[in-house]
């Protein structure tokens, strides 16, 4: 998904970080833009709700690759992860290399 072209909703976004394996705050880019923003990291730890709203209105603080096993499309449960180190790449497919 181009995530830019075609950002994910709430809802998607919800569904995402419900089923990250990770902090949710990881979901969050902490790079300038955000401190531009002049935003503070520990109002999104642990704060689904935080994070959902910041990602549907500031679609480019999205961390990326985010790696999601599932139906997007439909309502059913998503497996997500951070795709970074690259390392978690593999780790999240299985393995393989």
């Amino acid at each position: 998904m181009l995530y830019m072209k075609q950002p994910p909703d709430e809802i998607l976004l919800r569904r995402i970080a419900t089923g990250l394996e990770d902090p949710v705050e990881d979901l969050v880019r902490k790079d300038s833009q955000f401190k531009k923003l002049e935003l503070e990291p520990d109002d999104y730890a642990g704060n689904l709700e935080a994070v959902v709203e910041l990602l549907a209105r500031r679609k480019a603080l999205l961390q990326r690759p985010v790696l999601v096993r599932g139906d997007l499309s439909g309502d059913g449960p998503l497996v997500a992860a951070v795709g970074r180190p690259k390392e978690r790449l593999y780790e999240f497919i299985g393995g393989c290399r």
